[in-house]
């Protein structure tokens, strides 16, 4: 019998063991830290038991010796015509560490610092240890569906797995994200646009406490010759290569639109965006300022 197959990897910290509670949450049996040598027979094993239920398991670099065997194991399985979706969970540099240092919970990679009394030494192995885990897992996250837990809460990260799982495995899926510059780009885009030299309705009185979402805002940058221009150009830019990632056997495309505060030409250009490819594609829509708030 097919199984469908969900593989989260990420890095320590990024809150892969979240994405795994939302997912047991949805009916999937859950596995944590499966060795990347048990995976073929673990999948042959749910095969013969024929319970049909949907699979998670999550793998980190505590396998880190094994973990390049895994890319091969994912096509093997692919061929065999398993539905294989992966995530992988991301974070800045800046995040890990800081949420390292809250729990001073040791990376797994990290080595004995010569005096564990000083906070420069610690902090220095800590990142060689962050950095050494991104090499590690490089080819893993280049296959997988990036979701950036730097800037939100285990609730919104929960929802997002939710909403991915929600959309059908079988076809390419389009996540359109607004976001602040001002608060870091995200790690997750697999493409980005600057909207900054747009008008901002920020400098409106009127539209100030207003979102892209909302009416007058949408009349005013509708009007603007430099808004409808960038949005051809993004628009022209998705139809002609689109098609091309989904014969990839891509699965997810992430779309990422900045402005300064992620709160006007973003979210209006997230929102035009999402509706007219949603007759053609499965559309996601994120609003990482506005769900933060």
């Amino acid at each position: 019998m097919s199984i469908d197959l969900i593989l989260i990897t990420g890095m320590s910290g990024s809150g892969k063991s979240v994405a795994l509670r939302a997912l047991e949450d949805a009916g999937y049996y859950c596995v944590d830290n499966l060795p990347p040598e048990l995976l073929l027979s673990f999948i042959e094993l749910e095969k013969q038991m024929a319970a049909g239920k949907p699979v998670a398991i999550a793998m980190d670099v505590r396998s880190a010796a094994s973990l390049p065997i895994v890319p091969k194991q994912l096509r093997e399985l692919r061929g065999e015509g398993m539905h294989i979706r992966s995530l992988f969970l991301d974070s800045t540099t800046d995040t890990l560490v800081r949420r390292f240092s809250e729990t001073r919970r040791r990376h797994p990679l990290s080595q004995q610092v010569a005096d564990e009394r000083d906070p420069l030494l610690r902090q220095r192995a800590l990142v060689d240890a962050i950095e050494l885990e991104r090499e590690l897992l490089a080819d893993l996250r280049e296959q997988a569906h990036v979701i950036d837990s730097s800037t939100i809460r285990p609730a919104q990260l929960q929802a997002q797995v939710k909403a991915l799982l929600a959309a059908p495995a079988s076809q390419l899926t389009l996540v359109f994200e607004s976001f602040a510059f001002k608060r870091g780009i995200p790690v997750d885009a697999d493409y980005m646009f600057d909207v900054r030299m747009l008008p901002n309705p920020h400098y409106e009185p009127s539209l100030r406490d207003l979102t892209g979402m909302d009416a007058p805002v949408a009349g005013f940058l509708a009007q603007q010759p430099s808004v409808e221009a960038m949005y051809t150009d993004i628009e022209r830019f998705l139809q002609t290569w689109l098609e091309p990632l989904a014969l990839d056997q891509r699965s997810y495309v992430t779309v990422a639109i900045g402005c300064t505060g992620g709160q006007h030409r973003s979210v209006y250009l997230v929102e035009r965006l999402a509706k007219a490819f949603g007759s053609r594609w499965t559309t996601l829509k994120r609003h990482r300022e506005l769900e933060k708030g």
